[in-house]
């Protein structure tokens, strides 16, 4: 054998040797490769009912979406007669407002000249009767003065006769 053949042998055995310490760790990652995929197949046996699930729940919210959706629709349109009813309603008032203006002002015209002219009536009624009432103490007042004068001449003739 010559010098490039046992070169070829050692560097055969080389790659031999390099391939054995290779193949070991090859060999170490099939059981990881093998348990990565066992993993995903777990979960992935797992996840087809979560979705499944997830499809139905969102499926439920969708039509609980578009019952929500009608139910507003008919709020709205309840609220648009709500609002037609008011601004009836606000007409309503103004003119019942305006209506009890113009009550009051007719009304209030004539009812200020009987209560004025009640007032009159009321304060003559009561000068007179204080008039009649002075006339009354005045006349009693003199009736007493005269019977005191009267009374005083007496005592003075009673008292020079004696």
């Amino acid at each position: 054998m010559s010098g490039g053949a046992i070169a070829a042998l050692i560097a055969a055995g080389a790659f031999l040797m390099l391939v054995i310490v290779v193949c070991i760790p090859i060999y170490r990652l099939r059981f990881t490769v093998d348990a990565a995929t066992q993993a995903i197949n777990d979960l992935n046996a797992q996840a087809r009912p979560l979705i499944g699930n997830v499809s139905t729940s969102v499926e439920n919210v969708n039509t609980a979406l578009t019952q929500v959706h009608t139910t507003l629709d008919g709020v709205n349109l309840q609220l648009m007669r709500v609002d037609t009813i008011t601004g009836h309603a606000a007409n309503v008032t103004a003119n019942v407002a305006n209506l009890a203006t113009v009550v009051t002002s007719a009304a209030a015209n004539p009812l200020v000249k009987v209560a004025a002219f009640s007032y009159g009536v009321r304060k003559a009624t009561s000068q007179r009767r204080q008039a009649s009432d002075e006339q009354q103490v005045r006349a009693t007042l003199k009736e007493q003065q005269a019977t005191e004068k009267q009374e005083r001449r007496s005592l003075r003739k009673a008292a020079k006769a004696r």
